[in-house]
Formats: structure tokens, C-alpha cells, sequence
């Protein structure tokens, strides 16, 4: 059973591998030297021909490091690789919580520093060619130290949580985990960017002037109460731009980045932020947490009925049962459901914007919002013809040309 179990995880690895590959293809089919008519007036020939080539670079090097996971993992596999880890951090201890984040933390540690250079090539040669990258080397350092504490802090402790709630509560084990979970999802949703996101950024109140009065009166206007707006400095890593609502209840903040400002007016500012208190006010961002919980209620329930059988663990080549065996190849058959369930929030998501897009019109300017997500789209040389799909199976957003058919629609 458990060599059976091993060559459906096999299937699957290279299952999910070529699907990927497939979609990249298509996606290539979508390449054009000449400016299609359907974005005159949204590029310039010489703009399109620099996106362009920047989908071209990131697509090689994207098939070159998937290429290079997938034969590792294949490797790993076959060689026994987690059956000899696991017979490693048995050898340091035998308390099964310890086992977990042992086994765990060297995995996690290795992928870095396994990803490391390619992190490096990403940052400090594609993005720098392109004009995005303002990064220093000195943040990128710190940067990698923050995530590597953050995650044996964070990872690690939820991580023994769990192993600690299975091996307390036996049946009970799924529903107990799963409310332990969903309060974290809620406390980091209430408080990430009080928390977290100060360990990365400077986030700064928005300072008096014509833009903060802007907002406050359309917020006034459709009756959303808000207090906090930030300036947060995304430009120390890259020129992209980005806007983004967070918290829940009192706590909720709706989070500017600098280059943004920088580069758009104040009606097309006011868009993007009416947009983003669309999804609060149509309960987009309740609706995502609700849909989040029930996903990992699903995962946990499923991952109950196996994780007591040991042929998990001997499918990847243990002689013994464990917890943290048992979890890495369920996560390994997982992936299939997993791809299903993406599907369903993706279908979501992009109904949601679409939602959002319609307030901010409704609510405020259809042409202010057109006029700031074609700049967004064109300043950060997004793909605005991906094959249908790819954005059926991966896009959480609808495409630019997608977003401004509905806009023009609601006119």
C-alpha cells in the first residue's frame, strides 16, 4: 500500500509540473511583437515592446527554477531524502513535538538557502533591468534574517501547537486544530500590519492636505468610518506600486504605497481607495476570512482521517510513523483538491473585484478608476493578455481589459 501511495504522489508531482508548463505555453501563444488594437490607447509601441520582454525573461527564468524544484523533489524522493531526515532528527531526540520543528526548520532552512541565489538573480538582475528593483544589499540581508526568526517564531510555534493538539485530544484533534487556527487567521487579519508589517516598512499616518481630505470625504460620503490611512514606504524595495485594506472592526486601515502617491493624482488615488472600501462595504473581506476557515475545516477533517496510519510516512520511505512524516506526504496528496479548491476562490475573488470596481464607479469616478488601474497596469508592466486560461486557473483579479469592459458597461 504505502509503494502505491508513493507513485500517486509521483503522478501527481508531475501531474501539477506539466499543467503548469501547459498553461506557460499558452500563454507565450499571447506574445505579440506588434501592439494589439485592443490596447491602443492603454500602451505605446515602445512601452508594449518592453512588456513584452519582460514576460519573456520572467517566463524563462520561471521554467529554468520550477524545472530545477521539480527534479529535486523527484530526487528527494527517490533517494529517500525525507526518510533520511527523519531518521536524523530521531537521532537528536525522540519527543515528538521537537521531531516536527527539527525536521520542519532544516526543510525550511535548506529551500532558503536553496532559493537564495535565485532570489538574488530575481531582485538584483531582472528587476534591476527593468527599472524596478531599489532594493540595497543591506535590506535583502535583513529581509531574509526577518523571515527566517519570523518563521521559526510564527511557523514554529503554530507547528507545535498542532503536533501538541493531536497528541492530546486524539479524534477531537481536527475541530480542536481548527479553531486554534482560525482565531490565529483572525488575530493576524485584525493585526498584521500593526504587527508584522512594521518589522519590513515605515508606515507613517497620512499627512493633512488635499489627499487625506479627499478620502475623508469620500468616506464620509458612502458612510465608512475610517481613521487610520497610511503611507507606507514600499519604494526602499521596488518603483511597483500597490494599495491594500487590512484589519477587521475598529482596527481595520486602509494602507497607501509611496510610489503610488507619487505617481498618481488624487482622483485616481480616491478610485483606488474607493475600490478597496468597495470589498469592505459588499463584505468581501469577511466573505474571503469565512471562506478561508471553512477551507482549512476541510484540509483539517481530511487530514484526521490519515494522519494516524503510518503508510504515510512509510510511502516516503520511513520505517516508523510520525506526525510530521504523516503531514509532509498528506500536504504532497493534497495537492489535487487544493488546485479545486483555488479554482473556487479565484471564481470568487475576481467576482469580488469586479464588485469593487462597480462601487468605485457607482460611487465615485468610472474614468478616475479606468484612468488608475491602466497606469498601474502599464507602470508595472503587467501581462494584459494572458491566455483565458491561465487567468481561469491562477488570477485572483480580473485583466486589465477584462476590469475596464465592466467599467465601461456600468456607464
Amino acid at each position: 500500500m504505502s509503494n502505491t501511495i508513493f507513485i500517486i504522489i509521483i503522478v501527481i508531482i508531475i501531474f501539477d509540473f506539466f499543467l503548469e508548463r501547459s498553461f506557460d505555453y499558452l500563454n507565450t501563444l499571447k506574445w505579440s511583437n506588434k501592439l494589439p488594437k485592443e490596447l491602443k490607447g492603454i500602451y505605446d509601441e515602445k512601452k508594449y515592446a518592453t512588456s513584452q520582454e519582460y514576460e519573456k525573461v520572467k517566463h524563462r527564468f520561471s521554467q529554468l527554477t520550477d524545472s530545477i524544484s521539480f527534479i529535486a523533489i523527484l530526487l528527494i524522493l527517490f533517494l529517500s531524502g525525507f526518510a533520511f531526515l527523519d531518521e536524523f532528527v530521531r537521532g537528536i531526540t525522540q519527543n515528538s513535538i521537537l521531531m516536527a520543528l527539527l525536521f520542519f526548520g532544516i526543510l525550511g532552512l535548506a529551500g532558503d538557502i536553496l532559493s537564495t541565489p535565485f532570489s538574488i538573480y530575481s531582485v538584483f538582475v531582472i528587476e534591476e533591468k527593468f527599472g524596478f528593483n531599489t532594493t540595497n544589499v543591506k535590506t535583502f540581508i535583513l529581509d531574509k534574517i526577518k523571515g527566517l526568526l519570523l518563521g521559526a517564531i510564527i511557523g514554529g510555534g503554530l507547528l507545535a501547537l498542532i503536533v501538541w493538539i493531536y497528541l492530546s485530544t486524539g479524534e477531537w484533534f481536527w475541530i480542536i486544530a481548527w479553531g486554534a487556527i482560525s482565531l490565529f487567521m483572525i488575530f493576524m487579519t485584525m493585526f498584521y500590519s500593526t504587527l508584522l508589517v512594521p518589522l519590513f516598512n515605515k508606515q507613517t499616518p497620512l499627512e493633512e492636505g488635499e489627499l487625506r481630505s479627499a478620502i475623508e470625504n469620500f468616506a464620509n460620503k458612502v458612510d465608512f468610518k475610517l481613521d487610520n490611512i497610511y503611507k507606507i514606504d514600499g519604494s526602499k524595495r521596488s518603483k511597483k506600486a500597490n494599495a491594500y485594506f487590512s484589519g477587521l472592526g475598529p482596527k481595520k486601515r486602509i494602507v497607501l504605497y509611496d510610489t503610488l502617491i507619487e505617481n498618481h493624482s488624487i482622483e485616481e488615488l480616491v478610485a483606488v481607495l474607493a475600490h478597496e472600501i468597495g470589498h469592505y462595504k459588499k463584505k468581501h473581506t469577511m466573505l474571503g476570512m469565512v471562506l478561508s476557515i471553512i477551507q482549512t475545516g476541510i484540509m483539517l477533517f481530511i487530514l484526521s482521517l490519515f494522519i494516524g496510519n503510518p503508510i504515510l510516512s512509510q510511502a516516503l520511505g520511513a520505517t516508523k510513523g510520525s506526525f510530521h512524516m504523516g503531514i509532509l506526504a498528506f500536504g504532497l496528496l493534497y495537492s489535487p483538491l487544493s488546485l479545486f479548491i483555488g479554482l473556487v476562490m479565484n471564481f470568487v475573488s475576481r467576482k469580488n473585484e469586479y464588485q469593487a470596481d462597480q462601487f468605485a464607479g457607482e460611487k465615485y469616478s468610472t474614468e478616475a478608476l479606468e484612468k488608475a488601474l491602466i497606469k498601474l497596469s502599464v507602470d508595472n508592466l503587467s501581462n494584459l493578455r494572458p491566455h483565458p486560461l491561465y487567468v481561469f486557473f491562477y488570477y485572483s483579479h480580473p485583466t486589465l481589459l477584462q476590469r475596464l469592459k465592466a467599467l465601461e458597461d456600468i456607464k
